[in-house]
């Protein structure tokens, strides 16, 4: 364990850097389509100990760090996240707080938490304190570019290896949406629960038409049938789909006061947060103590291996994405990211921090 003479362990360096991942075949939702995946890594050096963060933004937000974040953070004490993070704000003032920079800003929050727990010798979960022992997780992949076939052959494979959730993209090609859902839920038989994401496709008539068609297949999760910013239309749809059929927006929220319009809104059964957008850690336990003054779940997008110690420290999360890419690109690349056993991820509480490491020598082919 690190020694604080005077209570200080200052930070010595932090470095970023991006990397391109290509997809393990082209994806499309209902209003994007890509063939990579851009990573960026933070490392943050302080009292002999390396901490990591990390973000899926774009590799501009590297040189955001670079460039400017790391002034305002080295030299100060790493162990006092709260006040580097307001440094950190004041820093990016004139360059705005949404976007990009709210994604850089959360990596390195991740960062900071991971050296403080690492210098103290303590899982994150334990530096935060734990609320649960471990995650229920979704599977969440099921792209408008599958075919037929391996959409049912991905979310039939997660139902088998005991994950009783699974999640599929819609609202690429709306006429086709009701059949992939049935194709889907023969798939994964009539236990297990079926979500879809529209990603913001639909127009608030069109998803309550096909609201009324995925009831009839079962599907319990509704995510951005419109555009996250529509929260009259994310309220009005809350109001009028079937019962058992929960409307689910956030993924998109980069601070506090996002997530506080968008519940005052009554936009939504279960809000979504991203650790690798909404601030990093600091940000999600925000957005937690939220949702428990409006009484509604919080469910982490994303990221599962950054997202693990977090959630099982906030008390109103019910559950993590195991999304396709970021699954692969943690396993990958980071030393301890963990599997899902019986539907759940648990965090392994022998390693300090996140319990990740970079493998810095295989991540070397995809750099930017």
């Amino acid at each position: 364990m690190a020694q604080r003479s005077s209570g200080v362990v200052p930070i010595e360096r932090i470095e970023a850097r991006a990397y391109e991942i290509p997809t393990d075949s082209p994806e499309s939702d209902g209003t994007l389509e890509w063939d990579r995946t851009t990573l960026v890594v933070v490392e943050l050096t302080a009292g002999g100990k390396r901490g990591l963060g990390y973000t899926y933004a774009d590799a501009a937000a590297a040189s955001l760090i670079n460039r400017s974040l790391a002034e305002a953070l080295e030299g100060h004490d790493v162990m006092d996240v709260p006040a580097r993070m307001v440094s950190l704000l004041t820093q990016v003032r004139n360059k705005g707080r949404q976007g990009l920079v709210a994604m850089a800003l959360s990596a390195v929050d991740a960062a900071l938490w991971d050296t403080k727990a690492r210098l103290l010798d303590v899982p994150l979960v334990g530096l935060l304190g734990a609320a649960r022992d471990e995650v229920p997780v979704y599977g969440s992949g099921g792209f408008t570019s599958y075919s037929l076939e391996k959409l049912k052959e991905q979310l039939a494979g997660w139902v088998e290896q005991g994950i009783p959730r699974v999640k599929m993209k819609v609202g690429r090609h709306p006429d086709l949406d009701g059949d992939r859902v049935w194709e889907a839920r023969e798939a994964i038989g009539p236990d297990a629960q079926l979500f879809v994401d529209a990603n913001g496709a639909y127009t608030a008539k069109q998803a309550l038409v096909m609201a009324d068609s995925f009831a009839e297949a079962g599907v319990v999760w509704f995510e951005e049938p419109v555009s996250s910013d529509d929260l009259e239309g994310l309220r009005l749809l809350r109001q009028r789909i079937p019962s058992g059929m929960n409307i689910a927006a956030g993924e998109y929220g980069w601070d506090a006061i996002y997530y506080r319009r968008m519940l005052e809104a009554q936009a939504v059964d279960v809000l979504q947060a991203d650790v690798t957008r909404c601030l990093g850690v600091t940000g999600f336990l925000q957005v937690d103590t939220l949702c428990e003054a409006f009484m509604v779940p919080l469910s982490g997008h994303c990221a599962p291996s950054l997202h693990l110690h977090v959630a099982c420290a906030a008390r109103h999360v019910v559950h993590l994405e195991y999304f396709h890419d970021h699954v692969r690109i943690e396993h990958m690349l980071f030393d301890g990211a963990r599997r899902p056993v019986k539907g759940a991820l648990t965090p392994d509480l022998s390693r300090p921090g996140l319990g990740l490491e970079f493998k810095r020598q295989d991540a070397e082919r995809y750099a930017l």
